[in-house]
């Protein structure tokens, strides 16, 4: 069992209103020679939550930080001109919260950061630890 310590937010760097699926995730991180997709779960836009990698399992997702993460993506985050955008619709904002009420209530001794915590990226495009950081609070 995996000692979890943090939930990295990410976003999947595409287009606003960009229907990107787990699959197309998958392919890219193969591509990169990855095992597969990187994230355990991807926030669609409808705010359908899919299943990438299993909780169990080592992401790849944030350098130096993969072996004691959840790594939790959204579809989006960049604006019709291809800039950082926080581009989240209501629908992914209730369910990346709701997951992440779910998340912590597994991992109670894990925080919430944004990929930009840890690497010089405008990933997630908000501040997701200082948005999240009263959901341990409320759970």
């Amino acid at each position: 069992m995996r000692k979890i310590q943090e939930i990295i937010v990410h976003c999947t760097a595409t287009k606003a209103g960009r229907n990107v699926t787990a699959g197309e995730i998958d392919v890219w991180h193969k591509s990169r020679g990855w095992n597969g997709i990187g994230y355990h779960y991807v926030v669609m836009l409808d705010g359908v939550v899919v299943s990438g990698r299993g909780e169990n399992e080592v992401g790849a997702h944030c350098k130096g930080k993969n072996a004691t993460s959840i790594g939790v993506v959204y579809v989006g985050g960049l604006d019709g001109n291809g800039m950082p955008c926080d581009t989240r619709t209501d629908a992914q904002k209730s369910s990346l919260r709701r997951l992440l009420l779910e998340l912590l209530e597994r991992y109670p001794s894990a925080s919430i950061y944004g990929h930009r915590d840890f690497a010089a990226k405008a990933c997630p495009c908000f501040d997701a630890k200082k948005e999240y950081e009263k959901l341990k609070m409320c759970g």
